[in-house]
């Protein structure tokens, strides 16, 4: 076991196991990473709170995708591919973890990890807290602790040696790909392959969920909802785009122009629609 290493970030320190083989790679924006890891307590037992090999898979990141755990990226890119290493890490670095360690698990277990769990509790329910629905997470959650990452480096694939998925897309591909997926879906359903219509369904729901997860986390309730409204109207969904946009204008009068913008292009989607559903009732009349 080589001495620790403290990398040149506050409240992270390395420790080598295993040395990789080559050059250190090249991790280029868009390289999709695989490795193992495990997480552990730094308590006397090294209380193991998720290990992937456990799972049966590897798990797998995209570089410069705004990864929920940060310096999961910064660990991996100090990496050769066979190495395995241990990283202790201060509670400056982990308080994410538990949300993140959520998602996998339901991922894992065949849920869908953008659904929350809501309680309430305290004095006549004027209170609510969020559970993550997994008491030693939850118990993370309340009380951030430092955590030691044990990984395993296996593969980095640069952006063009792979198919990216939809969760890996960025804000703006995100919206791009939800007409496209729905339009896919719907060709798919009207030749008959249902559970493939439905897959691609659910492909743009989870974009559509992911997109404002992150907004909401990441931008503010304004754009939060500026940005759901126009992922509904790429969609149809007029009911649920106009009820965005109105939340828009109540929370930032002085984007009413940018509202007014929305409103017209979410008719002009409608009016092509209906245009293109009465064109598809005359072919089956005629």
């Amino acid at each position: 076991m080589d001495a620790a290493l403290l990398l040149n970030v506050e409240g992270v320190k390395k420790t080598i196991l295993h040395g990789g083989t080559g050059e250190l790679p090249n991790f280029l924006t868009g390289s999709r990473v695989i490795f193992h890891f495990r997480t552990t307590k730094c308590d006397e037992a090294r209380t193991v709170i998720d290990d992937s090999k456990r799972v049966g898979h590897p798990m797998h990141i995209i570089i410069g995708n705004m990864f929920k755990l940060e310096v999961w990226e910064v660990l991996l890119t100090s990496m050769r591919v066979g190495e395995v290493a241990e990283f202790w890490c201060d509670s400056i670095h982990t308080g994410v973890y538990p949300i993140l360690s959520r998602s996998l698990r339901q991922v894992a277990e065949g849920k869908d990890p953008t659904e929350w769990h809501v309680h309430t509790c305290g004095l006549a329910n004027m209170f609510a807290y969020h559970t993550l629905g997994y008491e030693d997470l939850d118990e993370l959650q309340k009380e951030p602790q430092p955590l030691i990452f044990m990984i395993e480096l296996l593969q980095v694939e640069a952006p063009s040696e792979y198919q990216r998925e939809t969760w890996s897309l960025n804000n703006e591909e995100k919206m791009q790909a939800v007409p496209i997926l729905h339009g896919e879906g719907n060709r798919l359903f009207k030749l008959g392959r249902y559970n493939d219509a439905s897959t691609k369904y659910q492909e743009a729901i989870v974009c559509l969920r992911n997109l404002q997860t992150k907004v909401f986390l990441c931008g503010g309730i304004v754009k939060a909802y500026y940005v759901r409204a126009r992922a509904h109207a790429e969609v149809w969904n007029e009911a649920e785009a106009r009820a965005d946009l109105q939340k828009v204008l109540e929370l930032e009068p002085s984007m009413g122009k940018a509202v007014r913008r929305e409103l017209r292009l979410l008719e002009n989607r409608l009016e092509e629609k209906r245009e293109e559903e009465r064109l598809r009732c005359r072919n089956m009349l005629g």
